[in-house]
């Protein structure tokens, strides 16, 4: 790459890093709703027709915002998984997953609500959303796929209704572990969020007072309902 395109591309980085700055604080100002390309275009004192040619619409912009919002929050799921212990046992890591993910869901409150949030009006999500949208969940089936390989899980219960669905599933997202597994591990994921969101969303107001014991007392009945064990129970 010439000195030229160099310079072309990190001013580029830099102007569509600024956009999506300036995106953001609208966002926790007037909500993913209201964003608008022409009041981020007037904030960073550009024409119109100049950030087109970064982001050709509202919803190239919001795609944008959303794949970072949960690559970020993907990258704290990893970095929890990796950072944990070896003697760690599966539930603590697991734990400590769900503990990273709601520390950064409480560390930015706006980007939260932008992919766990309300859905923004009239806009629909790419595909491209779906492999940053699965980063957590795809950490969380990991710990239990490798405490099923090392030495088991306590496989939850299936009712005969859920057994084609539950295989459709394991197929799906789960390969290598039990079918009983694969709705669990969805039940865990919703109610990991349904928690985060509670907090966050102003629902535990005069309810929950100790708000990281509740948390972590939860987590971990999570990871037992997904069939993993802590040490001492």
């Amino acid at each position: 790459m010439s000195t030229v395109q160099g310079a072309r591309a990190r001013a580029r980085t830099e102007i569509t890093a600024a956009i999506k700055d300036e995106a953001r604080r609208q966002l926790a100002a007037e909500g993913a709703s209201k964003l608008s390309l022409r009041a981020v275009a007037r904030e960073l004192g550009m024409v119109s027709s100049a950030l087109y040619r970064y982001f050709p619409s509202r919803d190239d912009l919001l795609t944008a915002l959303i794949v970072d919002a949960y690559d970020a929050v993907g990258e704290a799921a990893e970095r929890a998984l990796a950072q944990a212990a070896p003697a760690d046992a599966p539930a603590e890591r697991w734990v400590a997953v769900c503990r990273a993910v709601r520390a950064w869901a409480l560390a930015h409150p706006h980007e939260y609500a932008l992919i766990y949030g309300s859905p923004v009006p009239g806009y629909t999500a790419p595909q491209a959303t779906v492999g940053p949208a699965s980063r957590v969940g795809l950490v969380l089936i990991g710990i239990v796929r490798d405490a099923h390989q090392a030495r088991g899980i306590a496989v939850p219960r299936l009712t005969p209704e859920l057994r084609a669905e539950a295989e459709r599933m394991a197929a799906d997202f789960a390969p290598g572990l039990p079918p009983a597994v694969g709705p669990a591990l969805v039940a865990a994921w919703a109610q990991l969020f349904g928690l985060i969101s509670f907090e966050l969303f102003g629902q535990f107001h005069r309810v929950v007072e100790e708000r990281d014991a509740f948390f972590a007392h939860a987590a971990a009945g999570l990871a037992s309902s997904v069939g993993l064990v802590l040490p001492g129970e």
